[in-house]
């Protein structure tokens, strides 16, 4: 009780996980942690895991998302390292490693062939689908962690097909550089969204301490293992099964729990499309909830709409003509509908522009989707009473 004594001259605070006091006592200043322990926050466990695995200022410096994701990204980082210990296993036995009539020369030449296409993979990938990766996040770091998934459970299968081993591990080698710059540059996105002080590089770092800590306790269960496994194709395929299920499922928590502050096209639609429907603005959580995270899925909308078409798309010349009058004479960004509802844009177009033309779009798909819907209503009575006319029941008579 004797500590608690004394004149507080100064309080020193970090976000809201460290703060000190500068007590003056009996002369003296003393400096004491905030609970009045006296022990700064470093000596502590809890302080040196946060030190070392977190970044500085949390949860201040990151959003709020922040540690539901990192949980179920390092669930998935887990099991991932398992299931890759599995089809390394696999993969090394298919070149010929405890195999006295392999050679080197082969194994060498077989691994140069799954490096050199899985380059070129990487670099087809990034030209085709590299300017998706920033707005569709989500979709693309699922869809990478499924790609390697499938990638190592056919290394887990090459060593069976000696015949097509190469061109398996070759097509391997290309999801699995595909997942690489997917995986990396949707890492890169969500680290731009997650950093709140400018602190992307802190954010990157501490990920990757969290990442290699993961990789070592997988490691240490690899270990475990491996003798199980060895000359054990039911128990390591259903362990890979096993792994991979925990995999998916923790990928899918992981981008579920990420909650987008900024308008992509998919949550842009989500939004105005609720609003249309009753007036209310949805909240970013609301909007993130109802985004799609897997390719193929959409949000309700029947009519696509593409934004920024080329105006020789594949359309007829009559759009073609059309979408240029509209921008050249009248609107700037034009809306047309060619089988879908398309969104040009010219030169001089801001973002204001685009968002503007976004809610058109969305309007004019929606009012499509009305119109469709009423057809199909009117349609369905006139089948009926086509199916019900007397000329069948003549038939049948």
């Amino acid at each position: 009780m004797e500590r608690d004594k004394g004149a507080v001259l100064a309080t020193e605070r970090y976000g809201s996980s460290e703060s000190w006091k500068y007590v003056l006592k009996d002369g003296m200043m003393e400096r004491r942690r905030g609970g009045g322990d006296g022990h700064p926050v470093g000596n502590s466990v809890v302080g040196v895991f946060k030190s070392v695995f977190l970044p500085q200022g949390y949860p201040e410096s990151v959003s709020g998302d922040y540690l539901q994701y990192q949980f179920w990204d390092t669930l998935q980082a887990f099991s991932s390292s398992l299931s890759g210990t599995l089809a390394t296993q696999a993969s090394l036995r298919g070149v010929g490693v405890g195999n006295q009539e392999a050679t080197v020369a082969a194994a060498t030449v077989t691994w140069l062939l799954k490096d050199g296409t899985g380059m070129l993979g990487r670099i087809l990938f990034a030209w085709q689908k590299g300017t998706k990766l920033d707005s569709e996040a989500k979709k693309w770091r699922l869809f990478a962690d499924i790609l390697n998934d499938i990638a190592m459970f056919m290394e887990i299968l090459a060593p069976y097909f000696p015949a097509f081993f190469t061109l398996i591990v070759c097509t391997a080698g290309i999801f699995k550089s595909i997942v690489g710059v997917a995986g990396g540059a949707t890492r890169a996105a969500l680290t731009v969204h997650q950093a709140r002080r400018d602190n992307m590089a802190d954010i990157s770092a501490k990920d990757g301490s969290q990442e290699t800590l993961v990789n070592l306790a997988g490691l240490l269960v690899s270990l475990i293992l491996i003798p199980l496994v060895t000359d054990n194709p039911v128990l390591t395929l259903c362990l890979f099964f096993l792994f991979t299920v925990l995999h998916l499922f923790a990928n899918y928590k992981a981008v579920r729990s990420v909650v987008m502050e900024t308008f992509n096209e998919a949550r842009l639609s989500i939004v105005l499309q609720q609003y249309l429907k009753d007036k209310r603005i949805l909240s970013p959580p609301e909007a993130n909830q109802k985004e799609p995270v897997l390719f193929g899925t959409s949000f309700g909308q029947t009519v696509p709409i593409k934004l920024g078409v080329r105006l020789q798309g594949g359309y007829n010349l009559h759009f073609l003509y059309l979408g240029i009058l509209l921008i050249k004479y009248i609107f700037n960004p034009a809306v047309f509908v060619a089988g879908c509802v398309c969104v040009c844009l010219g030169p001089e177009v801001s973002v204001s522009d685009e968002i503007r033309a976004m809610c058109q779009a969305v309007l004019l798909s929606n009012m499509l989707n009305s119109s469709n819907s009423k057809e199909a209503a009117s349609a369905a009575p006139k089948q009926q009473s086509e199916s019900l006319s007397p000329s069948m029941f003549k038939n049948r008579v």
